[in-house]
Formats: C-alpha cells, sequence, structure tokens
C-alpha cells in the first residue's frame, strides 16, 4: 500500500488471505486507532479525577482500546466503500483494497458488520447510558465520508466522530456527563481539526483536481495561523474542563500540568512542520499518537494521587 508504512506487521506476518481486510481496517498503520483511543483515555482520567480511580476503570481502558481499534476498522472500512471513485483518483489512496480490486464491495461491507458486531460486544458491558451514546455515535460515523461534498469543514465531523469517545468513557466511569466531560470533548475536536488538517494537505493537490473539500485548501496559505489557533483551542479547553472537574488542588495541578505539556508538544511540532511537504505533514501528523498520550497519562496519574 502506497500509504502505509514499510516494514509494517501486516505486510509481513498476517495471513496473504487476511492482509486485504486488514488493510481495509488500516491495521497497517496503527495511528488513527491511536488518535480514537487518546479521547477515551482522557475521558476516564476526568472521570476517575472527580470520582476516584477504581479496577473497574482498567477494563475500560482495555475495552477501549479493543473497541476503537474495532471501530476503527469498520469506519475506515465504510469510510473506502464510500470513497471508492475517490480513491481511485488520489495517487496516495488508488492502491488500497477496494479501488485496487483487492477485495469486492460486498466483501468489504461483510468485514465491516463483523468488526461493528464486535465493537457491539464490548459496548453492551458497559453502563445505560454508555451504551445509548455508543448507538448515537453511528449517525457522526455513517456521515463523515461525504462530509468533503458538501462542507469545506469534513474536520469538524472527523472530530464529533472520533472524540465522541471522551464522552461515552466518561459517562461509562461515572454514569452521568457534566460539563467538564463537554469541555474536554471540545477540546478533542479542537485537537483534531489541528492534526486532520495537516494531514490533509498531503493530498492539497489532488483534492483541488477532483473537487474535494478540506480545511488543508479552505485556509491554502494561513494554514499555519490557523493551526496555531485550533492548537491553543486544544490546550485551552483541557485545562478549563480540568479546572471545572470537581476533583482537590493536588489532582488538578498534576492535570493542569497535563494540558500544558500537550499543547507544548502541539508547538513543538509546529516549529518543525513544513506544510509543502508530504513527508513531513505525514511524520507531524502521526507524531499526534504521543500527544494524546501525554494528556491521558497526566490525567491517569492525576487520578490516583
Amino acid at each position: 500500500m502506497a500509504d502505509a508504512p514499510r516494514g509494517n506487521w501486516v505486510d509481513e506476518y498476517a495471513p496473504k488471505a487476511a492482509r486485504p481486510y486488514l488493510r481495509l481496517s488500516r491495521a497497517d498503520r496503527p495511528i488513527g486507532t491511536w488518535l480514537l483511543l487518546a479521547p477515551c483515555l482522557w475521558g476516564i482520567g476526568l472521570a476517575a479525577i472527580e470520582g476516584g480511580f477504581r479496577g473497574w476503570d482498567l477494563w475500560l481502558a482495555l475495552s477501549c482500546g479493543a473497541g476503537a481499534f474495532l471501530m476503527r476498522g469498520a469506519g475506515c472500512t465504510w469510510n473506502d466503500l464510500a470513497d471508492v471513485d475517490i480513491d481511485a483518483s488520489v495517487a496516495r489512496t488508488r492502491s488500497r483494497p477496494l479501488p485496487s480490486g483487492q477485495v469486492s464491495k460486498r466483501q468489504a461491507a461483510a468485514w465491516m458488520v463483523v468488526q461493528a458486531l464486535l465493537a457491539a460486544l464490548i459496548l453492551f458491558s458497559y453502563n445505560g447510558l454508555a451504551i445509548g451514546l455508543g448507538i448515537a455515535s453511528l449517525a457522526l460515523v455513517a456521515i463523515y465520508p461525504f462530509a468533503k461534498r458538501f462542507t469545506w469543514w469534513p474536520q469538524v465531523f472527523l472530530g464529533l466522530a472520533f472524540n465522541w469517545g471522551a464522552l461515552l468513557a466518561y459517562a461509562a466511569h461515572a454514569g452521568a456527563l457534566s460539563a467538564s466531560a463537554v469541555l474536554l470533548y471540545g477540546a478533542g475536536i479542537a485537537w483534531t481539526l489541528y492534526y486532520d488538517t495537516i494531514y490533509a494537505h498531503q493530498d492539497r493537490e489532488d483534492d483541488a483536481l477532483i473537487g474535494v473539500k478540506s480545511t488543508a485548501r479552505l485556509f491554502g496559505e494561513k494554514s499555519r495561523r490557523w493551526l496555531w489557533g485550533f492548537a491553543a483551542l486544544a490546550a485551552a479547553w483541557a485545562a478549563l474542563a480540568v479546572l471545572l472537574a470537581d476533583a482537590g488542588a493536588l489532582p488538578k495541578t498534576i492535570a493542569l500540568i497535563g494540558t500544558l505539556a500537550f499543547g507544548a508538544h502541539m508547538a513543538r511540532q509546529m516549529r518543525r512542520l513544513d506544510l509543502d511537504n508530504p513527508a513531513s505533514c505525514l511524520q507531524v501528523f502521526r507524531a499526534n499518537r504521543d500527544t494524546g498520550l501525554i494528556l491521558g497519562l497526566f490525567f491517569a496519574a492525576s487520578a490516583i494521587v
């Protein structure tokens, strides 16, 4: 696959018959799973800061990891089904399983259903509110692949879907939602606007030729200014979520340091980002795995002090 890391485990070790399906799920590039998992970890951490760490939270973290892998795979499969004609017109994506003919649409649809059903088994181990939120997220997943056809802001729809786990995981721990959880969700959306605008700069020229909309095309030469704004907004909303949390001074202080580290990591990325170099865009995009985990680790430390 043209846009997969060389020497990835799918190409090296997976059974040959399984490779097209694992590629549909993007198992050969795990960054998307990490980006989907990070807000879940934030949600668990914030709820634990407020309500105390429990053994149940270990299950939540592990199950969110499995669920992120499965739902990211199902979402990517759905995205490829919706975008097969577009992917065939873009150099970076035309080698994907559907446009290259490695699997049929019917096979891809069946694989999507299998992944979604396995994820549902995990979801149904949570409380009623979390289950309802998980079901509601399917509407966002369904809409996202079509967003770039009708809006210059498809990254907003990705942010709404990819950060839903912050609300779901918080609810799975607390049994309710709070203003702090909603603010954390907003921080995640701003973060997604940041990293996915960088990602979209890789396809800027191809997208212009085929008429696909993106924030990268919308912002153009002003992209760096917008990226700094999204990074600052993500860090500020994460900090405000902590300040509104019902927790003691020490846990809040540790969590606030985490929001500073979260913002500082994005600032460091911006200093080395070259938006005219696709390799640089991809490298910085992938670095956001660490950005998300930094905030999650500080929240975890705050919850157990």
